[in-house]
């Protein structure tokens, strides 16, 4: 496969078609992904980082009531990606899970820039009398919310990990590649969530929340559209095993029944296939060291 430039890991394009190497993944396709991180993570601490105040102020909660609000939803957000890898592993892959998340993503921020911005949605104040919410406005209201962290489960645990199979680990230059594309990714990632905090907080409490809760939601948009007009150079993951999370289980379960084995006095006993086998067959050698 090296001989005719394509990949050495085995990766393919989205009809499963053997890919170039100098025409696809690298840097050239994951710039599209650190773009779309800088405008998913200014939308979502654009949300995130004010939410309490927007609760207590425009839906007059009781500060007790937001904060176990937010909490519940943030922590809706940090699960879901576990059910969202899983999904991407057993099914659907990376870029389609990514996909099919990234639409629900962009409808709660829809949904949510709608609500903040409409004053039906919103309870109504006379004369410094605030009434209470009513059940179709916080319904709306939390409809949008917990759209937003359905769609984060299936784009935070795959967007990363995407951007890392644009580089083939067999390659030493692209390896090496790989380890720039996560600082810049984590680069990226706090420039969001810095413009969000400082920015965006401003615009929500100044000039308006249905202005603060737009911009990132244009942004998003606009993120998503440069996303996929990079797909035709993106590199694609083979499954290799019909279950994951079966594999993951079995990795313990096997390390408890050898754990009375003893260790081969050279390193290379310790593979399972030869170094040919694995470049033939796409898969990672897991290399020994001194602590594993």
């Amino acid at each position: 496969m090296e001989t005719k430039g394509y990949t050495q890991d085995g990766t393919v394009d989205l009809r499963g078609r053997p890919v170039l190497a100098s025409k696809t993944g690298k840097w050239k396709a994951c710039a599209f992904l650190v773009g779309y991180e800088a405008f998913e993570r200014m939308a979502f601490y654009g949300i995130a980082s004010n939410l309490v105040n927007y609760l207590t102020t425009q839906l007059h909660e009781d500060t007790v009531s937001s904060v176990r609000n937010v909490n519940n939803w943030s922590g809706s957000v940090w699960i879901t990606p576990i059910i969202g890898a899983y999904i991407a592993d057993t099914y659907l892959g990376r870029f389609w899970t990514f996909t099919v998340s990234s639409l629900i993503y962009v409808v709660g921020m829809i949904l949510l820039t709608t609500t903040v911005s409409m004053k039906s949605l919103r309870p109504t104040c006379t004369d410094g009398i605030c009434n209470k919410a009513s059940t179709l406005q916080i319904v709306f209201f939390y409809t949008s919310l917990y759209t937003i962290a359905i769609g984060a489960g299936g784009t935070k645990p795959n967007i990363s990990t995407f951007g890392a199979d644009q580089f083939d680990d067999f390659n030493p230059q692209e390896k090496e590649l790989k380890v720039s594309f996560f600082n810049w990714w984590m680069f990226s990632s706090f420039l969001g969530a810095l413009v969000a905090t400082l920015a965006l907080v401003y615009i929500q409490e100044n000039l308006g929340w249905g202005l603060g809760y737009g911009i990132p939601t244009v942004g998003l948009l606009f993120s998503l559209f440069v996303f996929y007009l990079g797909t035709p150079i993106y590199r694609h993951k083979v499954k290799k095993t019909k279950s994951p999370a079966r594999d993951l289980i079995q990795v313990p379960i096997t390390a408890f029944r050898n754990r009375k084995l003893q260790l081969p006095n050279h390193p290379s006993q310790l593979h399972e296939h030869e170094p040919q086998q694995y470049i033939n067959s796409g898969k990672r050698q897991v290399h020994y060291t001194p602590i594993f």
